[in-house]
């Protein structure tokens, strides 16, 4: 979050650490955070902002308080990650079991009863054939595994020279090397190149933006766009190119859902020229979408899976890749292993969180009530039409992008300086400050993303537009 340098700096509560310094003063000093800009909070005379870290105390179901007793409600379950809400004690009660029962032990050619019994259960609900799981610690770890699998795979199988990936242009896959090779956009790789060499992008499923002779088509415009898929496939070399990566609704730049037919011909690519599909559900799993995986909900049949996130609902770090028989056969023979894992990988107490959290889902019915209340999200979100300020809503499930554009008519959107100005100069903070917490992001044209907890229904998607109304009409002003 960074504010507007005319805002007044407030203190914060009086919180303090067991040393006794105040708790904001502590994190200013001691806590590096993640995809922050720091400066927010250092003193206005060393050239900050002077602004307090906002710090999240509690949550429970749709809502989180702050150190003052604000109360917000989570537009973004965390980041898009608490699916079945906060303050579920059913889940922590588990990890508390466990952890007195078997606390740590690695998943290195021995297992643990948790490990099997979500592994059996996670290959239950994943289609087709997938029915080999292989635990990490986040979605970024799930992709380079996948990557590497994939390169192991064809050397394992007699076609060495198959290791190239293809992905999205603004598509996000995560921080490691591998994985941010994967991810498509620039901003987040210059700081970090030379990256890992062979990965090239395609154009991605943003309808609002695509050539204006298939703006009108959808189906013509998935077909397009997939094509581009087998463009680069055939430009590579066929016998370079391993595996395609896609999520099934694009995060990165505003939420962008497939457009009829596009997976479907993906998968008939894939086919063509023995590449492998890996659905990267890091967000659309477990529910975002409807359905436990996201591939079920769009109808198509991915090699690997890769996901994280809403695996535990945020109750404790745990990510996997599920892959098919077929890309585990080579290893069950002779001396063949994968040389791959990572020491918390599949760790006791997340996956007793993991098996407690699909028990909510189970119980509580919560990929129905997806499903049944989704339209609904999108026609209340729809109404924020009328506003000047916005160009297009767009997703599916409980996992919506809201683009901001300058001119509604042409669909100019704002320059880099007005992008900076809107989002971290007024959008930000004025959402906080409306008590709705979701996110503001211009990785590609500027847009205000949601993806609430799964627990919310119509009377909550009311309190969001409304919210989001409010701030959205005094943005104008802003420009």
């Amino acid at each position: 979050m960074t504010l507007n340098p005319t805002d007044v700096w407030e203190p914060s509560s009086d919180l303090r650490t067991p040393t006794g310094a105040r708790l904001s003063d502590a994190a200013r000093d001691h806590l590096w955070m993640h995809f922050t800009r720091h400066s927010t909070f250092e003193d206005p005379g060393d050239g900050g902002l002077g602004h307090a870290v906002p710090i999240i105390t509690r949550g429970e179901g749709f809502r989180v308080w702050d150190d003052r007793g604000n109360e917000y409600l989570d537009g973004l379950a965390g980041l898009f990650v608490v699916n079945v809400g906060h303050g579920r004690e059913e889940i922590a009660e588990a990890m508390a079991k466990q952890a007195k029962e078997l606390a740590f032990f690695p998943l290195w050619s021995y297992a643990h009863p948790r490990a099997i019994e979500l592994a059996e259960r996670l290959a239950a609900n994943a289609p087709g054939d997938l029915n080999r799981v292989f635990f990490t610690t986040g979605g970024g770890e799930a992709v380079e595994t996948a990557w590497k699998l994939a390169k192991q795979y064809f050397k394992l199988t007699g076609r060495p020279t198959k290791h190239k990936v293809i992905s999205r242009a603004v598509a996000y896959h995560g921080t490691p090397q591998g994985a941010l090779s994967i991810t498509g956009i620039p901003d987040a790789k210059i700081p970090f190149e030379p990256l890992v060499p062979g990965t090239f992008k395609v154009p991605n499923t943003n309808l609002y933006r695509a050539p204006e002779n298939l703006r009108d088509d959808e189906k013509a415009f998935g077909q397009w766009a997939a094509d581009r898929i087998a463009e680069a496939i055939e430009f590579e070399g066929p016998d370079t190119v391993a595996a395609v990566f896609l999520e099934p609704v694009q995060n990165s730049g505003g939420c962008f859902p497939p457009p009829p037919g596009y997976f479907e011909r993906v998968r008939e690519i894939c086919d063509e020229y023995d590449v492998l599909l890996v659905s990267d559900e890091t967000i659309c799993a477990f529910g975002r979408i409807g359905s436990m995986f996201a591939c079920t909900d769009f109808g198509y049949q991915p090699d690997i899976i890769t996901t994280a996130k809403g695996i535990t609902s945020g109750y404790a770090p745990l990510g996997l890749m599920v892959a098919s028989d077929r890309l585990f056969e080579p290893f069950r023979k002779g001396t063949n292993y994968f040389a791959h894992g990572y020491t918390w990988g599949g760790h006791p107490v997340s996956c007793a969180a993991a098996m407690a959290n699909l028990d909510v889902f189970e119980r509580e019915g919560l990929n129905d009530h997806v499903k049944e209340n989704a339209p609904v999200f999108r026609r209340t979100l729809e109404q924020l039409l009328d506003l000047p300020l916005v160009g297009d809503v767009r997703g599916a499930g409980f996992f919506y992008g809201i683009e901001l554009v300058k001119d509604k008519e042409t669909r100019e959107t704002f320059d880099e300086e007005e992008s900076e100005r809107l989002l971290r100069g007024f959008l930000s903070k004025a959402l906080f400050d409306a008590g709705i917490y979701c996110r503001a992001d211009d990785r590609g044209d500027p847009v205000v993303q949601l993806s609430p907890p799964l627990t919310m229904g119509p009377a909550e998607f009311t309190e969001i537009e409304r919210r989001l109304r409010s701030v959205l009409t005094e943005a104008e002003k802003h420009l």
